[in-house]
């Protein structure tokens, strides 16, 4: 229950893992970076004085056929959603699990996840502190659960895996170092629909990924930049993924219990149900999705993207209102708000305010295509 000790480990494990593997590399890298992590674990317990000598376990037993269709692996098949089972303990507080487990399982940052969860940086990993602290103290077997255990750790479960997804997805090019997760999240997501057939929000979100994993050959231009939503060509979205989507929405909608994740994924939905690039988005559609989403999450993010559809449906100077009144919610570090503000201030003629803007979005090291949109806009303006 040590998590310090363990991530420790296993950077000594990687440290080591670079100065032998060029010359002498392993037949299992897993087991190497295992086994080396392990010793370098019990070093450290060692030299803490906690213990003064480790005996050595006896091998397993091959499991009987009874303990085969039992076990952690045929329980939940996948080892990284069995690793975000586990980090989601009803032991860490609620507030914490989605964070601690994004860090450990994920490889997210503090800074990453301050920023997706829009907190500051020190409040985020006083955060993560306390919950390796209550993990420590609390004394509790910290296993992989089995199915009666599920119900209570599912929430938790997806709120990590959206904001994983959400950290690849806001990579365009997918040039960042998460960018895996996109591709991850269809195998990830369809483990966890067949392990939760009835749960709505696991289907919804199931659904949302592969709408948005299916508009990734639109997402940039010839010339590597970010293509926006509204300005994607619909002839190159992928349409199976989008037909997959739809049944796992319509299976969401038919278990008759509504949630946040099916209407964020009936948004996605309108916007798929474009046919070609003359066709103009729906944006009434969008708004009223919007403005249903808020009943369930009235955050700072849902009414960011709101913002985008009101301007459409109500013009940018109501749509700006809005976007001001979302400053102090903690979004001046994250880009979207200053990339939706500048456009907002450029659509009223306020060009020297919309410049600033971009600058703002720029500073916080966006992904090279978004960097090349950015910069693309800003140069605009002083043409217009």
């Amino acid at each position: 229950r040590d998590l310090d000790l363990a991530e420790e480990a296993f950077a000594e494990a990687c440290a080591r893992a670079a100065a032998v593997w060029p010359s002498r590399p392993p037949t299992d890298p897993a087991a190497w970076l295992y086994a080396t992590a392990r010793r370098a674990a019990l070093d450290a317990v060692r030299r803490r004085g906690v213990r003064q000598r480790h005996a050595p376990e006896p091998p397993d037993l091959p499991p009987s056929v009874e303990e085969a269709m039992t076990s952690d692996e045929a329980l939940i098949p996948d080892e990284r959603l069995r690793l975000i089972f586990v980090c989601c303990h009803p032991v860490v507080p609620v507030e914490a699990r989605a964070p601690l487990t994004l860090r450990l399982v994920c490889g997210l940052s503090v800074r990453e996840i301050a920023r997706a969860f829009l907190v500051a940086e020190p409040a985020m990993f006083q955060r993560l502190t306390r919950a390796k602290r209550r993990i420590a103290q609390s004394g509790e077997p910290f296993e992989i659960p089995g199915p009666e255990a599920w119900g209570e750790r599912v929430s938790a479960v997806l709120s990590t895996l959206e904001v994983a997804y959400g950290k690849a997805h806001e990579d365009a090019a997918g040039a960042g170092a998460h960018a895996s997760f996109a591709r991850e999240m269809l195998d990830l997501t369809a483990v966890l629909v067949a392990l939760l057939p009835d749960e709505p929000e696991g289907l919804a979100f199931a659904s949302l990924v592969r709408y948005a994993e299916a508009r990734r050959p639109a997402r940039l231009d010839e010339t590597g930049a970010m293509v926006p939503l509204s300005e994607q060509d619909p002839d190159l979205w992928r349409r199976p993924l989008i037909a997959e989507a739809e049944r796992l929405l319509r299976r969401a909608a038919d278990l008759g219990r509504p949630g946040p994740r099916q209407l964020h994924a009936a948004i996605h939905a309108v916007w798929c149900g474009r046919k070609c690039l003359a066709e103009p988005p729906r944006w009434g559609a969008v708004l009223a999705l919007y403005d249903a989403l808020l009943v369930w999450r009235d955050d700072a993010v849902v009414r960011l993207n709101r913002a985008v559809a009101l301007a459409e449906v109500a013009g940018p100077q109501a749509a700006l209102a809005q976007v001001e009144g979302l400053e102090p919610a903690g979004l001046t570090g994250f880009a979207p708000f200053h990339a939706v503000r500048a456009d907002l201030l450029a659509r009223l003629g306020r060009t020297g305010e919309a410049h600033a803007a971009y600058d703002c979005a720029l500073a916080l090291d966006p992904g090279p295509a978004e960097r090349m949109w950015l910069e693309r806009q800003r140069t605009s303006l002083a043409t217009d």
